[in-house]
């Protein structure tokens, strides 16, 4: 069955409406817990959902820009044909998503310095209301025309709907480290 930008569209706006979601969830913890520093000297809860929403903010910046070029580039291209290996392309970005799965080393401006929770929560929610405008803009297949470099975990060149998926599997990645700082304060806290 050949994939179409339906199933595209749908495949990356399930995956960002559920990796918010679940992100949604830690705001409603016990500040105990949201603030427990664990004793491997890692991020707090709250630092990892700031990181989240700091990391988000850069990304968007990429993709704000590149889903407005390819809207220009439409306007002067022929038909989008996706690619047969579409699906396994994009699957490729699911390791990302995969906690410890790979080492990178983020850069300073993604580092948390304290911002409120509540502030934080405000800018997830706009986020995800900016990714799924940028995703329903790009209905027809646009996302496919523009590439950008993404060094993280050796990529390469990736389109707009793919960059979207890496953004859900970022923050799937450290819903994954915010279970793990709660297995260890709930160990702790017996």
């Amino acid at each position: 069955m050949r994939t179409t930008i339906d199933d595209i569209i749908h495949t990356v706006e399930t995956s960002l409406r559920t990796s918010f979601s679940n992100t949604y969830v830690w705001f409603g913890k016990d500040d105990n817990l949201l603030f427990y520093k664990p004793t491997n000297g890692t991020w707090s809860i709250a630092e990892i959902l700031e990181h989240v929403s700091l990391t988000n903010h850069f990304l968007l910046l990429i993709i704000n820009k590149t889903t407005a070029k390819a809207i220009k580039r439409s306007l002067n291209a022929d038909a989008v044909t996706v690619p047969d290996n579409y699906m396994e392309m994009l699957r490729r970005v699911d390791e990302v998503g995969k906690h410890k799965s790979f080492t990178w080393i983020r850069p300073e401006h993604m580092e948390p310095v304290g911002k409120n929770l509540n502030e934080v929560r405000v800018l997830l929610d706009a986020q995800l209301e900016r990714c799924i405008a940028n995703l329903h803009s790009l209905s027809n297949g646009e996302g496919l025309l523009v590439h950008t470099t993404m060094t993280v975990n050796d990529l390469g060149k990736i389109d707009v709907y793919q960059y979207l998926y890496f953004l859900a599997k970022h923050i799937d990645r450290h819903i994954t480290q915010m279970q793990i700082v709660e297995t260890e304060f709930e160990k702790n806290k017996r």
